[in-house]
C-alpha cells in the first residue's frame, strides 16, 4: 500500500506501452521526464538582480529638525527625498530615517543636503545557518488556544547544546527532568527573535509565544508565521524554519514534544531558557533574505513591545551607518542585542555583530572546537555551540526514512527534495541506474521498490529518474563508502515526480542486496526536529543564557551587567584572554548566573 503526501505523486505508470519514440520499457506518463532546471540552494546564494529602472535602495538618516513631533521631523525628511525625485518606500521616525529608491544622481543630491547625516545602502541581509532547505509539506493553519508553559518533561529533551552551556545545572541541579523551584528559568524576560519567522503549529514555541509582526509582507499578522500567507491567512508554502529552530534553542518547553526520530525523547527538546516569552519578528523570506530597513524598524519594534533581548542569527558582509545608529540606540535604550558573525570563515564578522553596541557570536563544535566556517576577528564577543544543533524546525519538515525488509530495519536517509511517503513492493535490481533497461526482473509500470547502486558518474537525480521511468514508486540507494554511513545526498532540485528515495550505508547495502525480489517497506516521513549548523544555531545559546542571569532580577539587573556577566565569566577556550576564533570563550550559564547573583548580593557589612 503506498500513500504519497507532498511530492509523491507520479502519474501516468500504469501497464508498459510500446512507443517507438522511448526507450524500451519506459512506462507512459515518464517518458517526458526531465529534471528540475535549478536547484532551490541557489536561490539563498544567488543575488538579486538590479532593478530595470537602475535606482537603488538606500536609508536616509537626516538631522533632528525643530518639530513638535518625531513623524512631522520624517514627513519632512521624506518631502526632501520625494523633491529630489526618490521614491519614499518607509519611515522610521524615531531614529529620523526614511528608506526609498533613488538614482544615483539623486543619492549624491541627497548626500550634499546639509540635514542629512548619512545616505546608507538598504542591503541585502541573509540567514546565518548552513542548512539545506527542509522540505516543507502543505498544512491547515488553525487557531489553537495557547497552553501554560511546562515545568515538567525528561531529561532526554537535554540537547548537546543546552548541556554544553549549562544551563541545565541552572535549572535542573538534580536532573529530575522539572524544574528547580526558585531558580532562574527566564520568567519575565522577553526575548525578541529577528529572524524568518516561525511555525505556530509547533507544540515546542506555542506557550512562549507573546507576539510577532511580519516586515516581509508589511501586514498586521501578529503570528509573524514562517511563511507565505494568501489575502485569506491560508498558507501557501511553508519557509526553511530557519527561525523556528533558533527561536525552540532559547525557548522551547518540557513534555511539549512533536514527532520525533525513532529512538529519540518523545518530548522533543527544551530551550535554554524554558520559559522565556517570546517576541518574533518576521523579516527574512523563504529564500532567508531580507533587508537592512527591516531588521531596523524591527529591531525598534522589539523594543515597543519591551524586548530585554534581541536575537540576530543573520547578517551582511559590510558595516551600514543607519543600521549602526539603530543598535547604537537600542543599546542606550537598555535593551541586549546578540548577533552572528557569520558563516564565510573569513577574518571579518558580519553585521551588526561587528558593531560595538551588539554582542557576537562564533560557532564552536561539541568538542569545544572552533568551527572553520565560523567568522571572526574584532567583533567575536562569544561563542556557543553551532555544529549539527538539535532544535524544532517546521512541523513535518525535517525528512526522515525508515527500512523494513523481512522484520530487519536498516537506517536511512532521504535524499533532499525526496516525496514524503511510504510504499511497500518487491526490491528490484536496477544495477547503477544508468538507464531504463537497467531494471532487471520484477520491473513492472504496475509499481516495485527500486535497489540503486551510488556510483558510476552518474548523477542521483539520473538514477531515480531512470527507475521512476521502469515503473519504481520508491527507491533505495546503496552508498559505496563505508566512511560515510548512510550519506547526505541529494535530488539536485523539488519536482512533482519524485518518489520516496532513500540512501543507505555500504553495510546495509550488502545485506539488501541479498534481498533482492524480496517484499521491502519504505517509509519517508517528516520529522518536526532537525539538524542546524552555522553561527546561527550558535547565537540563541548565548541569548538564552543571556535570559536566564537576567531573570534572576528583571527589575535590578541592566543590560550591561548581564553582558558582562556573559563575557567575563566565559571558559576560555583559546588562548589566554580574548582571541579572535573564540572571543572571550564559550558561554557558561553556570558561572554566568553566579556573578549575577554576587551582583545583587549587598556587600557585607
Amino acid at each position: 500500500m503506498k500513500r504519497f503526501v507532498w511530492l509523491g505523486l507520479v502519474g501516468g505508470l500504469v501497464a508498459c506501452g510500446s512507443d517507438s519514440n522511448v526507450e524500451p520499457q519506459a512506462c507512459p506518463g515518464t517518458a517526458g521526464m526531465v529534471l528540475p532546471p535549478a536547484t532551490m540552494a541557489s536561490a539563498y546564494q544567488g543575488e538579486a538582480a538590479p532593478p530595470a529602472d537602475g535606482t537603488e535602495a538606500v536609508i536616509i538618516t537626516f538631522r533632528q529638525r525643530v518639530f513638535a513631533t518625531a513623524k512631522a521631523n520624517t514627513d519632512a525628511f521624506a518631502e526632501d527625498v520625494t523633491r529630489a525625485g526618490g521614491q519614499v518606500k518607509q519611515r522610521i521616525p524615531s531614529l529620523n530615517m526614511v528608506s526609498a529608491r533613488v538614482s544615483p544622481q539623486m543619492r549624491e543630491a541627497l548626500a550634499r543636503n546639509p540635514d542629512v547625516v548619512s545616505v546608507s545602502p538598504d542591503r541585502e541581509v541573509r540567514a546565518l545557518g548552513m542548512m539545506q532547505r527542509p522540505m516543507s509539506p502543505q498544512a491547515w493553519l488553525g487557531a489553537e488556544p495557547k497552553p501554560e508553559p511546562n515545568r515538567q518533561g525528561s531529561v532526554g529533551e537535554y540537547t548537546q547544546g543546552l548541556k554544553m552551556v549549562k544551563a541545565d545545572k541552572i535549572w535542573d541541579a538534580n536532573a529530575d527532568g522539572i524544574l528547580d523551584e526558585g531558580r532562574p528559568t527566564g520568567t519575565g524576560i522577553k526575548v525578541c527573535v529577528v529572524d524568518s519567522g516561525w511555525d505556530n503549529r509547533h507544540p515546542e514555541l506555542k506557550a512562549a509565544f507573546i507576539g510577532g509582526k511580519d516586515f516581509i509582507h508589511g501586514s498586521a499578522n501578529a503570528l509573524a508565521l514562517d511563511a507565505r500567507v494568501d489575502s485569506q491567512g491560508n498558507v501557501v508554502v511553508w519557509g526553511g524554519g530557519h527561525g523556528t529552530h533558533t527561536a525552540a534553542t532559547i525557548a522551547a518547553q518540557l513534555g511539549a514534544g512533536g514527532k520525533v526520530r525513532l529512538g529519540d525523547d518523545p518530548n522533543g527538546t527544551v530551550g535554554v531558557a524554558p520559559t522565556a516569552s517570546l517576541l518574533v519578528a518576521r523579516v527574512l523570506n523563504e529564500t532567508g533574505t531580507g533587508s537592512t530597513t527591516n531588521v531596523i524598524t524591527a529591531l525598534e519594534w522589539c523594543q515597543e513591545q519591551g524586548a530585554n533581548i534581541v536575537s540576530l542569527s543573520l547578517g551582511a558582509a559590510s558595516k551600514n551607518a543607519a543600521e549602526e545608529l539603530a543598535f547604537d540606540t537600542a543599546k542606550a535604550n537598555g535593551v541586549l542585542t546578540i548577533a552572528a558573525t557569520g558563516n564565510s570563515g573569513g577574518a571579518q564578522v558580519s553585521f551588526p555583530a561587528g558593531y560595538a553596541s551588539v554582542v557576537g557570536v562564533g560557532a564552536v563544535n561539541f568538542a569545544g572546537e572552533w568551527a572553520a566556517f565560523s567568522q571572526y576577528g574584532d567583533g567575536t564577543n562569544l561563542v556557543g555551540p553551532g555544529v549539527g544543533v538539535l532544535s524544532a524546525t517546521i512541523v513535518g519538515g525535517a525528512p526522515y526514512g525508515e527500512v523494513d525488509a523481512n522484520g530487519q530495519q536498516f537506517a536511512s536517509n532521504p535524499l533532499e527534495y525526496s516525496a514524503l511517503g511510504t510504499y511497500s513492493g518487491r526490491l528490484v535490481d536496477c544495477g547503477l541506474g544508468a538507464s531504463v533497461t537497467d531494471c532487471g526482473e520484477g520491473a513492472t509500470c504496475e509499481g516495485f521498490l527500486a535497489y540503486v547502486d551510488r556510483g558510476g558518474g552518474i548523477l542521483f537525480e539520473e538514477k531515480v529518474r531512470n527507475a521512476i521511468r521502469a515503473g519504481a514508486k520508491a527507491v533505495i540507494i546503496g552508498n559505496h563508502t563505508a566512511d560515510e554511513g548512510a550519506g547526505n545526498f541529494t535530488l539536485n532540485a523539488p519536482s512533482e515526480r519524485w518518489v520516496p528515495t532513500v540512501s543507505v550505508s555500504l553495510e546495509s547495502a550488502n545485506v539488501l542486496r541479498g534481498m533482492i525480489g524480496t517484499q521491502v517497506a519504505l517509509d519517508v516521513s517528516g520529522l518536526d526536529y532537525a539538524l542546524q549548523t552555522g553561527t546561527s544555531m550558535a547565537t540563541p545559546h548565548v541569548s538564552g543564557v543571556a535570559a536566564l542571569v537576567w531573570s534572576l532580577d528583571p527589575q535590578r539587573l541592566t543590560s550591561e551587567q548581564v553582558r558582562s556577566a556573559l563575557i567575563d565569566t566565559a571558559d576560555d577556550l583559546g588562548p589566554t584572554g580574548w582571541d579572535q576564533n573564540y572571543g572571550s570563550g564559550l558561554v557558561n550559564a553556570e558561572k554566568a548566573v553566579d556573578f549575577a547573583e554576587r551582583l545583587l548580593t549587598p556587600p557585607a557589612p
